[in-house]
Parts: structure tokens; C-alpha cells; sequence
């Protein structure tokens, strides 16, 4: 597990990277704002469920990250909401799933990047493994970074339309409300 953080956090300085230079701004943008300095790693495991239908499944949800590297077997389950209907995402042998997440949208003020809403079915065939990593911060109270809508994305016709949070805030909030399909990102509009 170690070592593969390690090469999801440099994958994550890469796409950082990218991401800075699709926003028009130099490469290090994300990265200086602190977007890349941590990943929360989570592995999950799903058994088999013969009757997927009758279960808890997770309910439709935006990730609080600024970005997820998402690692999915083969057996597949994914779903993304797109045009008020679920699509399932079929898993591609070796590659790996990005996520927007819904601190990403709060700094790009909505003009470039939204996040996804997605869910995870029970497998009917399993077990199914995933492994998540989140780029975003788990500091300590009181040490907790502020963002805002970047400056640079904002104009006259774009002003910004969140308020300033830190991750720790959206976090919190999330957990508050649930995994409900209510986007919490919602909360912090101004």
C-alpha cells in the first residue's frame, strides 16, 4: 500500500499539473495552493450479493476531494449520474479512474471543473475490490487551509459563488448530512 501511494501521489502531481495548464495558469498552480500535499487512501471490499437489489447501497454522492484516483477490479459495480440517468463504467484492465471533486469545483468557481456524482451497486459476481485515494487535507484543528475561488479564473461576468471553506468544513458538513444524494458542496454557496 506504501508504495502504491506513492506512485498515486506522483501520478496526482502530474495531473495537478495538467489540470493548472487546462485552467490556464503555470503548472505549479494547484500543487503551490496545497491541492496535491495529501492523500487519504481507502480500500473497500464487497462481497458477492446474489440479490443486489434488496440492499444499502451507496447512495449517489460527490467526493469532498480535489481529486480521486479510483483502482477498480474487473468486476465492475461503478455507476456516474450523467443526463438523469445512472451509466455503469465498465472497468478497463490497468487503468485508473479520475474523479473532479467538489473542492476542485469550489476553486475553479464552477467555470472549468464539476464534480461527479457517482455509486457503487453491490456486485452480483464478487467480491469486488477498490481502492480510493482522495487528494485533499486531514490537518489537525486549527491548522486548517482556507480555500477560495482562484483569482485568476475570476471575472466581472464570473464572480465568485462559494464561500470561503476549508476541506475540514465541506468534510464535516458532508458527514452531517449523509450520503443522501444531496450534493454538500451546495451548502457553502453565497
Amino acid at each position: 500500500m506504501m508504495e502504491y501511494s506513492n506512485r498515486v501521489k506522483r501520478l496526482g502531481l502530474t495531473l495537478f499539473e495538467l489540470f493548472s495548464e487546462a485552467l490556464e495558469l503555470k503548472p505549479s498552480h494547484l500543487k503551490d495552493i496545497d491541492c496535491a500535499e495529501e492523500i487519504f487512501l481507502l480500500a473497500h471490499y464487497f462481497p458477492s450479493c446474489p440479490q443486489p437489489e434488496l440492499t444499502l447501497r451507496s447512495s449517489g454522492h460527490w467526493d469532498t476531494s480535489f481529486l480521486t484516483v479510483l483502482l477498480q477490479d474487473q468486476v465492475g459495480g461503478l455507476q456516474v449520474f450523467h443526463e438523469n440517468q445512472w451509466l455503469d463504467i465498465t472497468p478497463v484492465p490497468g487503468a485508473l479512474i479520475i474523479n473532479v471533486g467538489d473542492m476542485m469545483q469550489l476553486i475553479t468557481n464552477d467555470d472549468k471543473f464539476v464534480s461527479s456524482r457517482h455509486r457503487v451497486l453491490p456486485p452480483k459476481i464478487g467480491p469486488r475490490v477498490l481502492i480510493a485515494c482522495f487528494f485533499r487535507q486531514d490537518h489537525p484543528p486549527g491548522t486548517f487551509k482556507v480555500y477560495v475561488p482562484i483569482k485568476e479564473l475570476l471575472r466581472e461576468e464570473n464572480s465568485p459563488i462559494y464561500k470561503d471553506i476549508t476541506v475540514n468544513d465541506l468534510i464535516t458538513y458532508q458527514g452531517s448530512i449523509g450520503l443522501n444524494g444531496v450534493k454538500a458542496l451546495e451548502h457553502f454557496k453565497l
